[in-house]
């Protein structure tokens, strides 16, 4: 059994998985919503100190698996550097007192393997990963060396979902709450204009329409500013002459004076165009691309509107859509001990565990 320790960012999570067949033999997550959620986001040092606490007693209630273990994995890249120390001390701890070799795992490869948890990893592959700190696009060869084709180039689609909850003074996480008000609104009240709209260029970029909500909510709240005046990004309209606020004016008070419906018409209108947009890129990686499979992964997956257009977009292009279970979408350790699995097979393991907090994909091999 190898046991794996998940702490990347706001989750303190452990599993244990069965080298043999993949079975799960033990999982725990504490999430840290609650403590974050009063800040509209993770504050890195709470999150650490959190980390701190709670890790030793969930690591603790797995006490009686520990004679079976042949390994200990972690993520030590990439995330928040805070939160991934206390993760990469107690792999340490635990490899010293039970004399086993240690596995790094890299936090993305792992949003990889959700795709695969119980069976053995098909490739080639195409894959879309969506979450609070990524949205990319990647290409993994036959012998699992993966490709960057495509990343954001400013807020990834996770983050704009958040940033725009809290512009309409919804809770943290964002994801949920605009999904749930959605739901509630008509998507065409508001015409945002889709990012990057005609372009050639493989990349995402959500900071424009998140700014579109921004001043869709100031309009809604008496400010001088029209909404008439957004800047139609896809059509080459520059912000210095669409007399658009600088990044110190105001955003939308807490207090705020849009009714739940205007507030449900304009998240509706935000996750439609945030969702064309994902299409949108995804049409043009497809044009020279060939897969027959491609996965969904990462914490933003979880959003059902974004997951009905793939299955369409998929369904066109006779390509086989993989997504990971609901509940393995966002950070855990089930996917670090998937991708562990891989490395102990290999006899991949580290002498000295080191952290990057900041890694890239590109070339890293997978299997």
């Amino acid at each position: 059994m190898i046991l794996a320790i998940e702490s990347s960012c706001d989750d303190s999570s452990v599993a244990i998985m069965k080298a043999s067949d993949f079975s799960l033999i033990h999982y725990e997550k504490i999430s840290q919503e609650k403590e974050h959620a009063k800040y509209g986001g993770v504050v890195p040092e709470l999150a650490a100190r959190l980390h701190t606490a709670a890790l030793p007693a969930v690591i603790l209630r797995a006490k009686e698996h520990f004679s079976a273990l042949k390994a200990i994995a972690v993520t030590n890249e990439p995330g928040l550097s805070v939160s991934l120390l206390p993760g990469i001390v107690a792999a340490k701890a635990l490899s010293t007192a039970l004399n086993l070799p240690l596995i790094s795992v890299n936090h993305l490869v792992g949003h990889i393997y959700s795709l695969f948890l119980s069976e053995p990893i098909k490739l080639p592959l195409g894959v879309l990963l969506v979450s609070g700190g990524h949205t990319m696009i990647l290409g993994i060869s036959e012998n699992g060396v993966i490709s960057v084709l495509g990343a954001t180039s400013d807020d990834s689609f996770g983050e704009s979902f958040d940033k725009s909850a809290k512009m309409l003074g919804l809770g943290y996480p964002g994801g949920p709450q605009i999904q749930n008000l959605a739901l509630k609104g008509d998507d065409r009240a508001y015409d945002f204009s889709l990012p990057l709209k005609g372009t050639k260029r493989l990349e995402y970029s959500f900071s424009g329409l998140k700014n579109q909500v921004r001043l869709a909510c100031l309009e809604l709240e008496n400010s001088r500013i029209p909404y008439s005046v957004i800047p139609r990004l896809d059509r080459g309209i520059s912000s210095e002459n669409s007399k658009i606020p600088s990044k110190n004016s105001r955003i939308p008070s807490k207090n705020s004076r849009i009714s739940s419906q205007q507030k449900a018409n304009i998240a509706a209108s935000f996750e439609r165009v945030a969702c064309l947009h994902i299409i949108d890129r995804l049409k043009l990686a497809f044009s020279s691309q060939k897969w027959a499979r491609f996965g969904v992964v990462g914490g933003a997956s979880a959003n059902l509107r974004l997951r009905s257009m793939l299955e369409s977009f998929c369904a066109s292009y006779d390509c086989e859509l993989l997504f990971a279970p609901l509940e393995y979408c966002s950070d855990n350790a089930v996917m670090i001990a998937r991708a562990a699995v891989t490395k102990y097979h290999n006899k991949d393991f580290c002498g000295s565990l080191e952290m990057h907090p900041r890694s890239s994909l590109e070339n890293l091999k997978i299997i």
